[in-house]
C-alpha cells in the first residue's frame, strides 16, 4: 500500500465516528427543504424525484464501478438489494409520510429505536461484540436524545406521544427499523464493494421500486404534479446535501466504523433536527435540549477517541462482513 493511501486511511479511521455524526447533521437539514414540498406532493412523489436526481449524478460512478459488480457474490447482491429497497426506498417513503403529519416530537422520538435495533442486528448478522463500558455510553447517548426530544416536560414523555396520530408513529417506527437494518447491511456490503459502489447501487436500484410505487398509487398522472420551484431549490438541495453528499460521507466513514458505533454517532440527527425546528419553525429551545446535546456530543467524542478499545473480536464461526 502506498504511503499516501495509508495516511489517508489513518485519517479517516481516526475521525470516522465524527464524520458519521456530520453526515447525520446534514441529513437533518432535509427538513428545511422537504417541508416546502409536503403541502402539495405526496411522500412517493417527493422521494422518487429526489432519488431520480441523485441517480443522475451517480451514473458515472456506477459505470466506473462495473468491474466490482462482475465478481460480486450473491450474498452481497442480496445485501445491496435490501439496502436499496428497504433502507433507501421504503424507509424514505415512511419517514416522509410521517413528516407530512407535522407531529415532529413523535416522529423523531421513534427514530431513536434505531440504535437498539441496529445493535441487535450487528450482534446477530455481523458478530460484533462490545466491551462492557460501551453499553454505558449507549445509555448516556439515549438519555441525551431523550432530553432533546422531550425537552418541554422530560418527566411526562407519554403526553407528547398521546397527542400524535397513530399513522405518523407507525410510519416513523417503520423507517427506523429499515434504516437500522441498512446500517448493518451497509457494513456487510462494504466488505465486498467500495463506498462509491454501495452508494450508487443504493439509489440506482431504489429508483425502479419508487417508480413502481408512484405508478400503483397514481398511474402516469402521478408524475405530472411537479412545479419548477419544486426542483430548484428544494428537490435539488435534498438530493445534493442531505442526500448525495451526506450519504457519500457516511459510507466513507462507515467502511472503517463498526455498525454499532455508527448508530451512536447517527444520534446527531434528532438533535440537529430539533434545533432546525426551533430556528425554522419557531419552536422554543429548552435547557434540557442544551444538556442533552452536550451529553450526545460527549459520547461521540469519547467513542471516537476509544474506538479501537471498544470492540472485541467476534467469536469463531460468526458471520464476518466480508463476501467470499
Amino acid at each position: 500500500m502506498a504511503t499516501s493511501a495509508r495516511s489517508g486511511g489513518v485519517t479517516v479511521d481516526r475521525y470516522s465516528v465524527v464524520l458519521i455524526a456530520v453526515a447525520a447533521v446534514l441529513w437533518a437539514s432535509d427538513a428545511l427543504f422537504r417541508n416546502q414540498l409536503i403541502s402539495h406532493l405526496s411522500a412517493s412523489q417527493i422521494v422518487v424525484a429526489e432519488d431520480g436526481l441523485i441517480t443522475l449524478f451517480l451514473v458515472p460512478v456506477l459505470v466506473r464501478s462495473w468491474h466490482e459488480l462482475r465478481g460480486l457474490g450473491w450474498r452481497a447482491w442480496v445485501a445491496v438489494l435490501l439496502i436499496a429497497a428497504g433502507a433507501q426506498a421504503l424507509a424514505t417513503l415512511f419517514f416522509t409520510a410521517s413528516f407530512s403529519y407535522r407531529i415532529y416530537a413523535e416522529t423523531f422520538v421513534l427514530q431513536q429505536t434505531q440504535p437498539l435495533i441496529a445493535l441487535v442486528l450487528a450482534w446477530v448478522v455481523l458478530g460484533e461484540r462490545r466491551r462492557p463500558w460501551f453499553w454505558a455510553t449507549v445509555l448516556v447517548a439515549l438519555v441525551g436524545v431523550y432530553m432533546v426530544v422531550f425537552a418541554y416536560n422530560p418527566m411526562d414523555p407519554l403526553s407528547a406521544l398521546q397527542q400524535g396520530r397513530l399513522e405518523a408513529g407507525l410510519f416513523a417506527l417503520g423507517a427506523a427499523v429499515l434504516w437500522a437494518s441498512g446500517t448493518v447491511l451497509g457494513r456487510y456490503a462494504l466488505g465486498s464493494l467500495s463506498f462509491w459502489s454501495v452508494t450508487s447501487l443504493r439509489f440506482t436500484l431504489a429508483l425502479p421500486v419508487l417508480v413502481a410505487v408512484v405508478l400503483v398509487q397514481y398511474g402516469l398522472g402521478g408524475f405530472g404534479h411537479y412545479q419548477v420551484s419544486d426542483f430548484v431549490p428544494n428537490l435539488l438541495a435534498i438530493a445534493l446535501v442531505p442526500g448525495l453528499f451526506a450519504l457519500l460521507l457516511y459510507y466513507r466513514a462507515l467502511s472503517r466504523t463498526p455498525a454499532s458505533l455508527s448508530t451512536i454517532a447517527e444520534l446527531a440527527l434528532p438533535v440537529t433536527a430539533t434545533f432546525i425546528a426551533a430556528w425554522q419553525f419557531k419552536q422554543p429551545v429548552y435547557p434540557a435540549q442544551i444538556l442533552g446535546t452536550a451529553l450526545l456530543i460527549g459520547v461521540i467524542i469519547l467513542l471516537n477517541l476509544n474506538k479501537d478499545k471498544a470492540a472485541e473480536a467476534p467469536p469463531v464461526g460468526t458471520l464476518a462482513p466480508v463476501e467470499t
